[in-house]
């Protein structure tokens, strides 16, 4: 993992040589890795709705709104090529402790939940000093580069804005899972109804650094939705920063994906769901319906023994005509009849074809000498014996 920062505080420089070695990253086990692998396209497009929570405080005075909208999506990559893929797209604007907040954002996944594509934006109208920080991911060939930028300050001064851009290499991300990624997951959880025993992925802590992410099944309840009562799955997600506090998030997710209600651990406030969504089902697919072939007896039935008569009435005269309009096909046919009963051959397709090949515009010459073993009239034979 390499990184680049740029700043003008003076005492970065030093800090950043008097720093020691970094640990080698974490890396996410198998258990995670196999969860992943096992997501079928299939699986994550019954996932694919939008929803909006209402963010409430401590004692349910709404706060704002919270909205995650997942699609699909077209992504082009570094070489032009398109490509469909999951696009999650959320978006959250409210007060928290009488300070307006809010954050957006935007991200294209793999079918396997990879990051190709992330932008987020976070900010907090603090009334002495706002902050606003912007996150970028992207996948680039062998790495996964990541630029993050924080500005203080209502006025955008150059010593007010710190950007540092950080690459990690593509085969160290393996089990990484984004904030994107996190929104759709936590649907495939909630859809399969339980989460991979001791399964330890990646994500990135609040300071943009590989930490580990684990979920954790904490069983079902059930919750009172705009007058309806329905079964909740579920699932604590909790950040293991190696420099941070931990931060654990509870996420109660109905049947089909649905989030139902969002808590984050130690915040006054949570978000909750305020009108019951209409639960989507597995689409069971019938088995093609059997048709049994019966006789159709037409000769009895009136109107199609009709057009029968009528139609064969109308070959005969078009076969009629023909003849009239051609009488050197009528002397053709005559011909060979008289040539193949003179002759009276044992193998009559070939003595025709024999015949009337003798007519063909693009006939190869035949030899001055006749061969003892001449080719077959048939071109499928001559391509086989060649």
């Amino acid at each position: 993992m390499s990184s680049k920062v740029q700043s003008k505080d003076p005492q970065a420089k030093d800090q950043q040589a008097s720093a020691p070695e970094s640990l080698p990253p974490p890396e996410a086990n198998a258990e995670a890795i196999d969860f992943l692998s096992s997501l079928r396209q299939e699986e994550l497009q019954m996932l694919f709705f939008s929803e909006t929570l209402a963010m409430v405080s401590s004692t349910g005075e709404p706060q704002g709104e919270l909205t995650i909208e997942v699609q699909k999506g077209k992504h082009e990559d570094d070489m032009g090529a398109m490509s469909s893929c999951p696009l999650v797209h959320a978006f959250s604007r409210g007060f928290m402790d009488k300070m307006l907040c809010g954050n957006s954002l935007l991200g294209y996944l793999s079918w396997n939940l990879e990051i190709m594509e992330q932008h987020s934006q976070e900010f907090i109208k603090f009334h002495i000093l706002p902050m606003e920080r912007k996150t970028s991911l992207l996948k680039q060939e062998d790495q996964l580069a990541m630029t993050r930028s924080i500005k203080e300050g209502e006025i955008c001064l150059e010593q007010d804005v710190r950007t540092e851009v950080t690459f990690f290499p593509w085969h160290s991300t393996a089990g990484f899972i984004s904030e994107a990624a996190n929104l759709l997951l936590l649907r495939v959880m909630a859809w399969r109804k339980m989460v991979p025993s001791n399964a330890r992925f990646l994500a990135l802590d609040t300071d943009g650094k590989l930490c580990y992410s684990t979920y954790q099944a904490l069983g079902f309840q059930v919750m009172q939705v705009d007058h309806q009562e329905s079964e909740v799955f579920i699932v604590e997600q909790t950040i293991h920063s190696d420099e941070c506090v931990p931060m654990s998030c509870q996420f109660y997710l109905l049947p089909d994906g649905h989030l139902a209600k969002r808590v984050q651990v130690g915040s006054p406030g949570c978000c909750v769901i305020t009108k019951m969504p209409i639960l989507r089902e597995e689409d069971e697919i019938e088995p093609p319906p059997v048709l049994k072939k019966e006789p159709l007896a037409w000769e009895d039935d009136m109107e199609l023994y009709s057009r029968f008569l009528e139609r064969k009435e109308q070959l005969r005269l078009s076969h009629a005509s023909y003849l009239q309009q051609h009488p050197d096909a009528e002397a053709l046919v005559s011909d060979f009849m008289l040539f193949l009963l003179l002759r009276q051959p044992a193998d009559v397709v070939t003595f025709a074809a024999e015949f009337f090949g003798s007519f063909a515009a693009r006939r190869r010459p035949s030899p001055s000498l006749r061969s003892s073993d001449p080719p077959s009239p048939f071109r499928w034979q001559d391509t086989e014996c060649s």
